[in-house]
């Protein structure tokens, strides 16, 4: 494995992590855009690296559309306003404080104290949005037919999907779907309860998802292929 880098038009430095594999027959690329910005490029065995740097060259204008579209990580500091679940939260950090994250309602708006060291403040900001995203998906939960509801949910960070449902009757949903506007989290939630009767995405299952969430189902899919990116900003 070596890594050099790609360069956009911008001036941005992607690494390029290369991996030869004895399988593999043809070059494959892997931009991701999560938890940071690299290039993963796949090379077959007894393919040189100069024909891996031409095809990632052929393939310049869609790896810059990539990159260009992936938002940039924001660092979250004292001070910043975030929203998250429907609600914009203050962030304010208490370096002496001894209670770890908590909420409160001020005359300004709700605010989210968070305690310690200051290297651990985004850390526990991201662990408190999961904390509260779980909890609203168990309130979700609780609307809809027993039958429909899962064994277990797990909730995950995932850069491909964001939510899946296992034959075990376990869902997995992306966390991220806390930055989205609650109607978005809510039609992924139903789509995975869907699968628990159709493990497929045939017009039954449609149907289902439909019945669950009501109006709006192609304009939330539709919402999440346009700004999904966006749900990165942060951590």
């Amino acid at each position: 494995m070596n890594t050099d880098y790609f360069l956009t038009s911008t001036g941005e430095r992607i690494p390029v992590i290369c991996t030869h594999k004895s399988g593999a027959r043809n070059i494959v690329l892997r931009p991701k855009v999560t938890p940071c910005r690299e290039l993963h490029v796949s090379i077959p065995r007894w393919t040189s690296s100069t024909r891996a740097t031409k095809f990632i060259e052929e393939k310049r204008r869609w790896l810059e559309r990539i990159f260009e579209r992936a938002p940039q990580k924001a660092r979250i500091c004292c001070g910043d306003v975030i929203n998250f679940l429907g609600r914009d939260v203050l962030i304010r950090h208490d370096p002496t404080g001894k209670r770890g994250v908590f909420m409160e309602h001020t005359e300004c708006g709700e605010q989210m104290t968070v305690c310690g060291a200051p290297e651990f403040l985004e850390r526990r900001v991201r662990d408190e949005i999961k904390k509260q995203f779980l909890s609203a998906v168990k309130k979700e939960l609780s609307a809809v037919p027993a039958v429909l509801k899962p064994v277990r949910i797990a909730i995950r960070d995932t850069t491909s999907r964001w939510g899946s449902c296992s034959s075990t009757g376990t869902i997995s949903l992306s966390y991220r779907l806390a930055f989205a506007p609650p109607e978005i989290m809510k039609y992924v939630i139903m789509h995975e309860l869907a699968h628990r009767k159709h493990m497929d995405h045939s017009p039954k299952f449609w149907a289902l998802v439909t019945q669950l969430y009501g109006p709006g189902v192609e304009r939330s899919k539709m919402w999440l292929s346009k700004n999904g990116q966006n749900l990165h900003k942060y951590f």
